[in-house]
């Protein structure tokens, strides 16, 4: 039986001209998140800011969200954000913290339901104090910075100097492009959101390990080969393993995008798109990154025998 082949044998591609177009274009993208960041923000879950979320389903399967809104306003609970999701008259509705501490918020919470629980079905009720939010914004912010300088650290010592330069860049590109989704598309962050961006990070590293040791490779059986070209070689043997894994992943993550429900959508989208991040920044912006570092072979080291030297010459 033929094996499923995602990508065909012996493909020669140049890969690494593309440089000249991926470098600025995320470069421009990288800024205009830092700017929308430090503009916009990000939409930031009630695992931060602190509140009550309340998620209702209408019992006619259809939600009149400006209704809605009137009843929130009219039950004297602060300024509230009502905001559908689904095609089943889903709703969601984010409440302020009430002074008061935990009796205020459960007065809170039973003044909507009195207010709501004649045409809608309560789903999922979470309340967050202020201080439990902050705590959580805390040791959020010192995980997500740990484990980035855990996997600066490990490529150092990983790599020379050079590729654990290049693979950083790659690793931060990812985790900049990944946050600009957030910007972007407003999706809501809260710690399920950290745990998407930490996974997207031990992705990316593994993308750029995987392609760099092939390089490492490379060059010591081919000494005298153009940089560019010893690239293209790399990045074109391990297109396969790529393209397999990435495709695997998309599908996975797509099956929960559509099936998983509304507690898991939002991890399974920044996931699907990280995947699809770290796989153009493997190709077009860690391994092209390296030929302005500098590799070059380790000295002492004999070339192998040229015995692919016929699959060295690339298409331009």
């Amino acid at each position: 039986m033929k094996l499923l082949r995602l990508v065909p044998d012996g493909m020669n591609f140049d890969f690494v001209r593309f440089r000249r177009v991926s470098f600025p274009f995320s470069a421009a993208l990288s800024v205009l998140i830092v700017g929308l960041f430090l503009y916009h923000g990000l939409h930031l879950g009630i695992d931060f800011t602190g509140g009550t979320l309340v998620e209702v389903q209408a019992k006619t399967h259809k939600a009149d969200v400006g209704a809605l809104r009137q009843i929130v306003a009219g039950l004297d609970v602060g300024e509230a954000e009502v905001q559908e999701f689904g095609d089943q008259g889903g709703v969601s509705l984010r409440l302020p913290l009430q002074p008061g501490g935990d009796a205020a918020q459960n007065a809170l919470v039973a003044k909507v339901r009195a207010g709501l629980e004649k045409d809608y079905d309560f789903q999922r009720v979470e309340t967050v104090g202020p201080r439990v939010s902050g705590e959580l914004v805390q040791y959020g912010t010192i995980g997500v910075v740990l484990s980035i300088l855990s996997v600066m650290i490990y490529l150092w010592l990983r790599f020379e100097m050079n590729f654990a330069i290049g693979a950083i860049i790659g690793t931060m590109h990812d985790i900049v492009l990944t946050m600009g989704f957030f910007v972007i598309t407003e999706i809501e962050f809260n710690m399920t959101s950290i745990a998407a961006i930490l996974t997207i990070v031990g992705y990316s590293l593994n993308e750029t390990v995987v392609v760099f040791d092939r390089t490492r490779e490379l060059l010591r059986r081919y000494k005298t080969m153009p940089v560019e070209q010893l690239l293209n070689l790399s990045v074109n043997q391990t297109m396969s393993r790529t393209a397999m894994t990435a495709t695997t992943a998309l599908l996975s993550l797509g099956a929960l995008v559509v099936f998983g429900g509304r507690t898991i959508e939002g991890f399974a989208i920044v996931m699907f798109t990280g995947v699809l991040i770290c796989t153009y920044s493997a190709i077009f912006i860690s391994s092209p990154a390296l030929i302005y570092l500098g590799i070059r072979a380790k000295a002492g080291v004999a070339p192998e025998p040229d015995a692919d030297a016929g699959q060295a010459k690339l298409v331009a």
